[in-house]
């Protein structure tokens, strides 16, 4: 109960927090540009607490909902844009109604608001690069047996320094640093025994990760290393069958080393259907178990029923920047988020990566509840991650989003008149329910991830 209540407040903070960030951009920018602005609301539904500002031109709101909210801007909307509306208003609010405002204007507000949820994950990222942050150091746990990085002499042990001399403390800026070898030849300095080396590796190519995020252990066979355990075992399945028990260390497959989690699960799908001896570490005992993976489905991948948690070779360290240093990482990390983000959308659009990963409240609520546990830089982490997230969708070029609003705006510019009501109408309504029909889906891909487990 506890925890639910917990990761309900984590959420509604994190969803409010980023909300009034986006529409306080619209906001401020409409005000200092001298559009009216009636309605400043943090949440939908019914008003919880309202109060006007000093100058009783803004009514603003907080209301029950917390998962969204908006900013009312005089003649705004399409049915306040008629004539019979205009005549109703005297001439110094007609000057001043969102409406009859230059283009450049009403661009400027509209842009603004995920503008401000960018700006947000900057200086948020700066924040965690000063505060300091809970890494993997860049150290070599496992080396592939036959791999480039092998055949290039690197050993487990081994302190990553620089990629192409590009300095790297992290395991995740290793990673990083290598997404734009792949295809390529890189330069790797490394210490060992006190000693500095240099050595080249080409990168090799791969497809069997979309998002680039295990170019280390994909393109040249190294990786942090883990311990691998079962966590549970599934009743009535192979790894049951085959005598698997809640604690065991996996430790071998074939008589082969585990190097990590993705290697064994890879080896599991490739031996749909065929045994596999697995070599077991239980209480200072080591024990050799067949066990056959078995597909769910008749196209499914191979399975043995087994929940596995993996622990690191290496200790996690704490990473703090300078001051110049955490600047320039707030503004390197939310490009380098954008792209990403923009990335993904992409890959899911095309398919090269299924929608299935699309995650909705209920995906972001429980986020938002494991980060804030982790300490406050990881919140903060998560704070950036979504309020860049938020810039990006609002810029799609949907209608009722910014991005929406951008396009009738350029559409204006070109034609030299703006859409007629009528159109602008019909625009709003198919986003609206373009936008439920995303949200119904990713509402049903949380579903299913809980019932899944």
């Amino acid at each position: 109960m506890m925890e639910t209540l917990h990761t309900a407040l984590a959420f509604i903070f994190a969803i409010a927090l980023l909300v009034a960030v986006h529409e306080y951009g619209h906001f401020i920018v409409a005000r200092k540009l001298g559009i009216h602005v009636e309605k400043f609301s943090i949440g939908f539904g019914p008003a919880l607490f309202s109060w006007r500002g000093k100058d009783g031109e803004v009514e603003y709101i907080i209301a029950a909902i917390p998962l969204g909210g908006y900013v009312k801007m005089l003649g705004e909307n399409p049915d306040e844009q008629g004539e019979e509306q205009a005549t109703e208003l005297s001439d110094a609010e007609l000057a001043r109604a969102y409406h009859v405002q230059p283009i450049w204007k009403r661009a400027s507000v509209a842009v603004a608001g995920p503008l401000f949820n960018f700006i947000f994950a900057i200086v948020a990222y700066m924040l965690v690069g000063w505060l300091g942050q809970t890494v993997m150091p860049a150290v070599v746990g496992n080396v592939a047996p036959s791999s480039i990085a092998e055949r290039a002499g690197l050993i487990q042990g081994d302190v990553l320094k620089a990629v192409n001399a590009k300095q790297v403390v992290s395991w995740q800026q290793f990673e990083e640093s290598l997404k734009d070898t792949v295809g390529t030849e890189v330069n790797i300095t490394y210490v060992r025994d006190g000693a500095s080396y240099s050595v080249n590796m080409p990168v090799k190519e791969f497809k069997q990760d979309a998002l680039l995020v295990n170019v280390a252990e994909d393109g040249l066979g190294l990786s942090l290393g883990t311990q691998v355990f079962v966590d549970s075992v599934i009743p009535n399945s192979p790894a049951e069958q085959a005598g698997l028990i809640k604690g065991d260390q996996i430790t071998q497959f074939d008589g082969h080393d585990i190097g990590s989690t993705r290697e064994l699960i890879r080896s599991i799908q490739e031996h749909t259907g065929k045994s596999l001896t697995l070599g077991i570490l239980r209480a200072n005992t080591h024990l050799q178990l067949a066990v056959t993976p078995k597909a769910e489905s008749n196209h499914g991948v191979g399975r043995m029923g087994v929940h596995l948690m993996s622990k690191p070779l290496s200790e996690a360290i704490i990473y703090r920047m300078g001051v110049w240093e955490g600047v320039s990482y707030g503004f390197t990390r939310t490009a380098e988020m954008t792209v990403l983000t923009v990335q993904v959308l992409g890959k899911m659009v095309t398919s090269a990566i299924s929608p299935d990963n699309l995650g909705g409240p209920i995906a972001i609520a429980q986020l938002a509840g494991r980060t804030a546990d982790l300490g406050v830089a990881a919140f903060i982490t998560f704070l950036a991650l979504i309020s860049v997230n938020l810039g990006v969708l609002n810029l799609l070029p949907i209608p009722v989003l910014d991005g929406g609003h951008l396009v009738y705006l350029a559409i204006e510019k070109v034609r030299g008149k703006p859409l007629s009501i009528a159109v602008l109408e019909r625009m709003q309504l198919l986003g609206v329910l373009l936008i439920g029909v995303l949200m119904i889906f990713a509402f049903y891909n949380d579903l299913m991830r809980l019932f899944r487990g």
